[in-house]
C-alpha cells in the first residue's frame, strides 16, 4: 500500500505507544523536553468511589506552583473511553500528556482488535505507560493517576490506584489521591455507603472535596464567584461516562454550605 510507512504495515503490536515509539519517538514525553519540576503546575485532589449503579470520580479544579495558584479551572478528571475514567494528581503537563496518550492507546487497541480491552487490561496498559515515565518521575516530574470504570464482568465497577513506578493496586469501595487525599478519605469513611444513588453520591463527593480544601491549600473548593465547580463524572453500564453539569454541582455545593452553616450555629 503506497504512502504508508513500513511500520504501519509490519507492526505486530496493538499498542499505539509502541507504534509511536517506532515512527515518531520525539512525539512521546521525554525528560529532555520538560521544564524543571519546580516551575511546573501540580494538580490535586481526586476522589473515586463505588455507587449503587457504578462509579463516581471527582476532582477539584486548582493547580499550584509552590505556594502560588497556577490555575483555578484545571480539568483533572477525563473519560478514558466510553466506560472508564481517569483522574490525575502530580505534574500537570506530564499528566495531561499521559491522559491523551492513554486515550489514544485504548482507541488504537479497539480499532486494531475490533473489541474493547477488559477493565483490568486497561489498567495494565496504564501501569506500563507509568513505568515508561519513570525517568521523568525520578526528576521530580511525577504523575499519579486514579483509574476506574465498568465492564460486563465488573458491572459495579473497579477502582485502580498506581505508584510512580507503575505499580497497580485494586481499591475497594473508595480511594483518593493528591495532597488533599487524606482529608478527603477521612470524609469518605464517614459518608460513603454502598447504596448511594447519583444525587446522594454527588453530595458525598462535594462534602469530601470541601473537607480537603478546608485543610489543604493546594485543593480548591467550589468557586461561587467564578462559577467554577469541581469536575464530577459517573460511569455505569447503561449510560457509560457521564459528566455532571457544573450548575448541578454548584447547587449541591450551595446545599452543603447551608447545612454546614446551620450546624455551626
Amino acid at each position: 500500500m503506497a504512502g504508508f510507512p513500513p511500520a504501519f504495515l509490519s507492526s505486530t503490536s496493538n499498542s499505539f505507544v509502541e507504534l509511536a515509539r517506532s515512527l515518531a519517538p520525539e512525539a512521546l514525553p521525554h525528560p529532555s523536553t520538560r521544564d524543571l519540576a519546580e516551575a511546573s503546575p501540580d494538580g490535586t485532589t481526586i476522589i473515586c468511589f463505588r455507587t449503587a449503579s457504578g462509579i463516581l470520580m471527582a476532582g477539584d479544579r486548582r493547580a499550584t506552583i509552590g505556594n502560588l495558584i497556577a490555575s483555578h479551572s484545571m480539568e483533572k478528571v477525563k473519560a478514558a473511553d466510553d466506560f472508564s475514567v481517569i483522574g490525575i494528581a502530580g505534574t500537570a503537563g506530564v499528566a495531561l500528556d499521559l491522559i491523551r496518550l492513554f486515550q489514544l492507546e485504548l482507541e488504537h487497541y479497539e480499532k486494531i482488535e475490533g473489541a474493547r480491552l477488559s477493565l483490568n487490561g486497561k489498567a495494565n496498559r496504564l501501569a506500563a505507560m507509568l513505568r515508561g515515565n519513570l525517568g521523568l518521575a525520578m526528576q521530580g516530574l511525577s504523575v499519579v493517576p486514579l483509574f476506574a470504570g465498568v465492564d460486563d464482568s465488573t458491572p459495579h465497577g473497579q477502582i485502580f490506584s498506581f505508584d510512580v513506578t507503575g505499580g497497580k493496586y485494586e481499591e475497594h469501595r473508595f480511594h483518593s489521591i493528591g495532597s488533599g487525599s487524606g482529608f478527603a478519605r477521612g470524609a469518605l469513611k464517614k459518608l460513603w455507603r454502598a447504596d448511594l444513588d447519583t444525587s446522594s453520591a454527588i453530595s458525598v463527593a462535594v462534602e469530601a472535596l470541601f473537607d480537603a480544601s478546608d485543610d489543604d491549600s493546594a485543593t480548591g473548593g467550589p468557586d461561587f464567584v467564578r462559577q467554577i465547580a469541581p469536575t464530577i463524572v459517573t460511569v455505569d453500564l447503561e449510560n457509560g461516562v457521564t459528566e455532571i453539569d457544573s450548575a448541578t454541582v454548584l447547587d449541591t455545593a450551595t446545599e452543603v454550605v447551608a447545612r454546614r452553616t446551620a450546624a455551626a450555629r
